[in-house]
């Protein structure tokens, strides 16, 4: 039989043409195009060596540095973390999973083959085996990264040393809490976490291969292995659970929700004898269990797991719940007095408060004649210069350059000048790049700022402009010293992410240095690094590897990288120490000096904890924020801490970035546990240069924490304590209009009464806290000071260092607090009238920062006034000055003048004002000549400096500055003409109105030769 061609469902009829005799060809699998293999390959290859050069990179910049034990103490103890987490929970899931699967069921009914869990193992068969490894893998990996996160914590443990202290419940040394405690709960938690993983993978196993059936009448059957792997896993389980209702007992006395921190009465008398009871009974219940596995009944480990529960509610929450509402609140004074007790005493110990010097102050309010002649080593440092204003000063009349730049917040530190040590405010001139510009200009070209500039504190210089002790380029003045001192800033707060530095010799300069002189008119001089201050970039795989870290083709394709070029990164003083120090925490204000020919940034780190006993923790972002924090100041830190010591001080080359960790506190358990580890990376003080000792100062971080506890924890009697009827607050910033931010603490140099001498020192002011619903009282309560200086140049730690003394103020005298004082200004009849005067012509009235000391027998309230005129190249000088006692006010030219207006007319202050440059006025108001004299010199100074704003601006093709200093020039030349006509004889002509130019009667000082004037 034959068929004809139209086959009837169409295609070939089967037989036609078919070897197969009409049966179907197999298809052949589709083969993967190679392309995507490869694909795949490679991007897993750029993936292992981005983070394989990532890591290079980074042995490279600690190996330069002389860090790399910290760099492979950290990676070797965060891989073996790694591995030991990834074997325990890889070996316990596998081994569960495994141990389920060989102890299956080997025959089952028809019913069973036939249902939905024979499906899911013919379909899980054919990868059964790459599950097994897979699963397991996959979530050891998981977990093992999170316990190499926790490498600190276990090598505290294993390098703690003892504190010498106890306890006031258990009698344990403080160790245990720090560095013991937090490494058990480490333990038992992952132990935890393994033990239920394996658990619930092993009950899935169970039961996708028939160990576990659900019945169709409801019931469940579990085979003979699947209950005895149950129950060893329930008995793990609930052993370790025992453990963590043991390790509980201890973290009572860390407990942050009570009336204050630590174990309290319901705690100690309800919550640790049930966490007791709780752990002997856990411990019971695995027996139960292991009995069930033997025995092959559910029945005793339920009845025990019931039991556990109904103790568990009943005996942790119900009874601590009845103690503390029916014994506890009804009594609560009594029955918490002794614990309020222990918190009060070791919260001071954990934040160094309990060695504060504390003496009642009996403030007065009334002013009497030469009252302050007995603290003139006071008035004679009352800084007037407010480093919160003064940064866009320092820059007009120091920058030079446009690509220069000051920080907005400049610091204070000490200097000795003519053998007077000095309050002084110090910025170094940075480099300021333009991140539009090429890639040569920003990472080849501008690489370095230029040079300190400092500015005495107690006083001005002509025009209330800063009068510098050290500026100019080159640099002078009177703290420049006969010994050449590198001034070049590689390493600073707003250095370049990179900059590519250094060459061979007789290589031909790349770098843009500073200008010839200050007029601009030889150029700029170009130099070449010649530290050691990054990895090397010479040589073409370096180069790769910083190409891709800082994804930048022209690193690595650029002809100004040569052989011996270095990479300079992570420039920051608080990002380098926190790098070489990860196990430190770091304050969050560096600051510039000059130690030993060297500009060197400052830095405190601390060692701390948030295990402490009864101490009741802060938020470290919290406790130190203030109307300062921003900006150049920014937060690194946040975090709970209930401990803490400046345990090391730290310092960054400006030059070639290198960093120098000083055991400042040796002793400090912390401390000497991270010495165990890394004994090669932490220098002993002795090693300290005396010049470097000379500046370094109290901190500010540590100190914002101190006193915001002190508001609370001066009060040492536990009654009154509970009665919180004399609470403190920090107060608000009385500059920052409608800000409810705290006020900064202030460096001065000043005497507190009980002091023999003046210090350095870090000074804050309490008022009372306000009532929940009640107004605010800005009424002085306390005073507070941290004497700053730590030592001299003789490498000598000072002995008083540290020690913090407080005032308590009499309650029944009312003292103005900061902002009190601010509203005495503010509402001051001839004050506004001479404010309003002041604000002629658009200019703009700053109040600079509010200062309170103790002298006089009360507290004398100091504001500089600074006056800022229209146009984009002004800036803030100083005009008045502000004081008040009690509630009299004080407004004048000068401190002098102020200061005797409150004091019947002779404060008998001394002040670090010249004398001879505010000569007292005439009965008729007229200056003397010699103030007429000082103008002159003032207006002609103004005209030099004006001069030379124009020439630069000239020289950067600015003509719109150019005409703004060009206007300047005229009126410093009108003012100086009119001076010329008073001394003359003559009338003079009408002097000009800007901010700039000093106003009538104003005191003007001859300015030091800062490198301002040629």
């Amino acid at each position: 039989m034959t068929f004809g061609t139209d086959f009837p469902f169409g295609g070939r009829p089967p037989g036609d043409g078919d070897s197969n005799g009409g049966r179907e060809e197999p298809r052949q699998p589709q083969r993967r195009s190679p392309l995507v293999a490869t694909i795949v390959v490679l991007g897993i290859l750029i993936a292992v060596f981005v983070f394989i050069s990532n890591t290079y990179a980074e042995v490279l910049w600690f190996n330069q540095l002389g860090y790399s034990e910290v760099f492979w103490t950290e990676r070797i103890s965060q891989v073996v973390l790694w591995v030991v987490a990834f074997l325990v929970m890889g070996f316990a899931v596998w081994g569960s999973l495994a141990l389920a699967y060989r102890s299956r069921p080997i025959y089952a009914s028809a019913a069973q083959q036939q249902d939905i869990l024979s499906k899911y193992q013919t379909q899980l068969e054919p990868i059964r085996r790459l599950l097994m490894i897979g699963i397991p893998g996959i979530l050891a990996a998981f977990s093992a990264t999170a316990i190499a996160g926790q490498w600190e914590t276990v090598l505290l443990f294993l390098n703690q040393e003892e504190f010498g202290q106890v306890d006031p419940e258990f009698g344990k040394d403080l160790s245990f809490f720090l560095n013991t405690l937090p490494f058990l709960g480490l333990v038992v938690g992952f132990l935890i976490s393994v033990v239920l993983i394996a658990g619930i993978a092993g009950v899935l196993m169970h039961y996708l291969y028939g160990g576990i059936r659900i019945e169709e009448r409801g019931g469940i059957t579990v085979s003979k292995a699947a209950r005895i792997h149950i129950c060893v896993t329930a008995a793990l389980f609930v052993l370790l659970q025992a453990g963590n209702y043991w390790l509980d007992r201890y973290s009572t006395l860390l407990n942050q929700d009570g009336r204050v921190a630590g174990a309290l009465y319901t705690d100690v008398n309800a919550v640790i004898p049930t966490k007791t009871i709780l752990a002997i009974a856990a411990i019971i219940v695995v027996v139960l269990f292991i009995l069930g596995a033997i025995l092959g009944r559910w029945k005793l480990p339920i009845i025990g797991t019931a039991m556990l529960i109904v103790t568990a509610l009943v005996a942790g929450g119900v009874y601590p719940f009845v103690v503390q509402q029916y014994q506890v609140l009804p009594s609560e004074k009594t029955r918490e007095q002794q614990y309020i007790a222990r918190n009060i005493e070791m919260t001071r110990m954990a934040y160094g408060l309990d060695a504060v010097e504390a003496e009642n102050y009996d403030a007065t309010t009334e002013t009497a004649k030469n009252a302050l002649a007995k603290d003139s080593a006071t008035t004679a440092n009352i800084r007037l210069l407010d480093p919160n204003l003064v940064s866009d000063a320092f820059a007009q009349l120091q920058q030079f350059r446009p690509y220069y730049s000051f920080a907005d917040t400049l610091n204070v530190d000490r200097y000795e000048i003519d053998g007077e040590v000095q309050d002084t405010v110090i910025a170094v001139r940075e480099v300021s790049v333009d991140p539009t510009d090429s890639w040569v200009n920003q990472h080849i070209t501008y690489t370095h700022g230029y040079g300190v500039v400092a500015a005495y504190g107690a006083k001005v210089a002509a025009g209330g402009r800063p009068d510098f002790s050290l500026g100019g380029i080159p640099t002078r003045g009177d703290l420049a010293s006969d010994d050449d001192y590198e001034p070049r800033i590689y390493f600073g707060e707003q250095s370049p992410e990179y900059s590519v530095v250094g060459g061979p010799e007789g290589w031909a300069p790349r770098e843009l240095d500073r200008p010839q002189d200050e007029s601009g008119g030889e150029g700029d001089a170009k130099t070449t690094f010649s530290g050691d201050g990054g990895p090397s970039v010479g040589n073409l795989f370096n180069r790769l590897v910083y190409a891709l870290k800082f994804g930048s083709t022209d690193l690595l394709l650029s002809s100004d990288v040569n052989e011996e070029s270095q990479i300079l990164y992570d420039r920051t003083p608080k990002e380098r120490v926190q790098k070489v120090a990860p196990y430190l925490t770091v304050d969050s204000n560096a600051y510039p000096a000059i130690v030993d020919g060297r500009v060197k940034w400052i830095v405190d780190a601390y060692t701390t904890s948030n295990n402490f006993p009864y101490s009741q923790s802060q938020q470290f972002e919290t406790a130190v924020t203030d109307s300062l924090t921003g900006g150049q100041r920014n937060l690194t830190t946040s975090g709970e801490v209930n401990y803490i010591r400046n345990s090391v001080k730290a310092t960054v080359d400006a030059y070639d970035g290198s960093v120098d960790l000083y055991a400042w506190e040796p002793d400090e358990p912390l401390l000497k546990a991270w010495q165990n580890v890394f004994d090669q990376s932490i220098k002993p003080l002795s090693e300290m240069s005396g010049e470097l000792m000379s500046h370094v100062r109290y901190p500010e971080d540590m100190f914002k924490m101190q006193r915001q506890l002190l508001g609370l924890y001066h009060v040492t009697d536990a009654d009154d304590f509970y009665e919180s009827n004399d609470a403190w607050s920090v107060p608000n910033d009385p500059t920052v209009e409608g800000g409810t931010v705290a006020q900064p603490p202030y460096y001065l140099s000043l005497k507190m009464p009980s002091q023999e001498k003046e210090t350095f020192s870090l000074t804050s002011t309490f008022i009372p806290r306000a009532s929940a619903g009640g107004q605010q009282r800005n009424v002085l309560y306390g005073f507070l000071s941290a004497e700053a200086d730590a030592g001299n140049k003789a490498g000598e730690k000072a002995e008083g260092y540290g020690t913090l003394r407080l005032l308590e103020l009499p309650r029944s005298t009312v003292v103005p607090g900061p902002g009190q004082a601010q509203q005495n200004f503010d509402s001051n009849t001839a004050v506004s009238q001479e404010l309003n005067l002041l604000r002629q012509g658009a200019s703009e009235v700053i109040n600079g920062n509010l200062l309170s000391l103790p002298v006089g027998g009360g507290i004398l309230h100091v504001q500089p006034v600074y006056v800022r005129s229209t146009g984009e190249t002004s800036y803030p000088t100083l005009r008045k000055v502000l004081v008040s006692f009690g509630e009299k006010v004080g407004f004048a030219d000068t401190l002098n003048e102020a200061l005797d207006q409150l004091f019947e007319g002779s404060s008998g202050a001394q002040t670090g004002e010249d004398p001879d440059a505010a000569p007292d006025e005439t009965e008729d108001g007229g200056s003397q000549e010699g103030s007429v004299e000082e103008q002159l010199r003032a207006a002609l100074d103004a005209a030099n400096t004006a001069i030379q704003t124009g020439q630069a601006a000239l020289a950067e093709g600015d003509f719109a500055a150019y005409g703004e200093a060009q206007e300047e020039l005229q009126a410093a030349l009108e003012e100086a003409i009119a001076a010329e006509a008073v001394i003359a004889g003559e009338d003079p002509v009408d002097t000009p109105t800007d901010a700039e130019a000093p106003t009538e009667g104003e005191a003007t000082e001859e300015p030091a030769d800062s490198g301002t004037s040629n």
